[in-house]
């Protein structure tokens, strides 16, 4: 049944200042919704099916509660809210959700939020459970948002280390072909973590942290043997171990600690006849209650939008290239 629904506000100002300003984002709820939007001076009028209608009402008063309290509507809170009223869970989280999950790491920079739905039940995941995998594609912030509650962590003092590793696999160049000691040859591997640190933190509160053995950043192969009391651990590109390292690193987690685990199952670099632990893992622990697994989708991708259409396009045609092995065989 179609529905037609009028808001109404104070000034044309306060409306535009709901959509972030730019008419694109308007669009954006059009085409996702499936409902008409008109707006002229300081009101907005919804066409269509009822409960589109509904959701896009819905989408607006979200916006202007957070922005009559202060907040400025980004084009990343706007789509937060549109994502959020055609939620697959049992309860939609609001706004105010995401204002409940920002990380603060550091006073002289801004805190981290939350950009989709996904990202919220993944931060919220690390909240409830002390082992948290986060699987799914490049660019939806699986490391970012670990690393940045890892650090919240250590600047409350419920951890008193945060350590960051990931497995020096090759991507294409062998290991022993890079120039320099092995300090050297494994930093490359190690680069995207430090580049992280410095997004949140200052450069002095990163080289003190680090000096003081608050943070360490290592290869995975240095967890052996140890165990891992009162630290965040965080194992990154978790789709390059192989099952064995896997279990190892998992089996490392001490009293009061926290781990989680991240990866891409897309982008496995191990040779062929290889298993990756990060596939295992996630095969054989699935349904533990004390453990949470959160999935990415394509949608919680917040790199450039060309990002998520090379994923789609990648995920399609490997899913050809598969059904087509499978039809072959039969």
């Amino acid at each position: 049944m179609s529905a037609s629904q009028k808001l109404e506000f104070e000034t044309a100002h306060f409306l535009h200042g709901l959509f972030g300003n730019d008419l694109a984002n308007l669009k954006t709820l059009e085409q996702r919704l499936e409902v008409s939007a008109t707006t002229r001076d300081g009101w907005l009028k919804f066409d269509g099916e009822a409960p589109a209608v509904e959701d896009a009402c819905a989408v607006m008063r979200q916006l202007e509660e957070s922005q009559r309290e202060g907040t400025e509507i980004t084009r990343e809170l706007f789509l937060f809210a549109l994502d959020g009223v055609r939620s697959e869970a049992p309860e939609k989280a609001g706004i105010q959700a995401v204002h409940a999950a920002r990380l603060t790491v550091s006073s002289g920079k801004p805190p981290v939020v939350p950009k989709t739905q996904g990202q919220l039940e993944y931060l919220q995941a690390m909240d409830a459970y002390d082992v948290v995998f986060g699987v799914g594609p490049a660019g939806t912030g699986k490391t970012y948002l670990a690393m940045a509650k890892a650090l919240s962590m250590l600047k409350q003092g419920l951890v008193e280390r945060v350590i960051l590793t990931r497995p020096a696999v090759e991507a294409g160049e062998a290991l022993g072909f890079l120039p320099g000691d092995l300090k050297e040859k494994i930093f490359p591997y190690l680069r995207p973590l430090y580049d992280a640190l410095y997004d949140m933190l200052k450069p002095e509160e990163v080289e003190r942290l680090i000096e003081k053995g608050a943070i360490e950043i290592a290869p995975l192969a240095y967890m052996r043997g140890r165990t891992l009391s009162k630290a965040c651990v965080i194992l990154d590109e978790a789709q390059n171990t192989t099952c064995e390292q896997m279990f190892m690193f998992l089996t490392r987690t001490g009293m009061g600690s926290k781990c989680i685990v991240t990866g891409d199952a897309s982008q496995v670099d191990l040779k062929p006849n290889v298993r990756s632990g990060l596939q295992e893992a996630v095969a054989n622990l699935e349904g533990i209650e004390t453990i949470a697994i959160h999935f990415f989708k394509d949608r919680d991708v917040i790199r450039h939008s060309v990002v998520q259409q090379i994923i789609d396009a990648y995920r399609k045609h490997r899913e050809s290239e598969s059904s087509g092995g499978a039809k072959a065989k039969s």
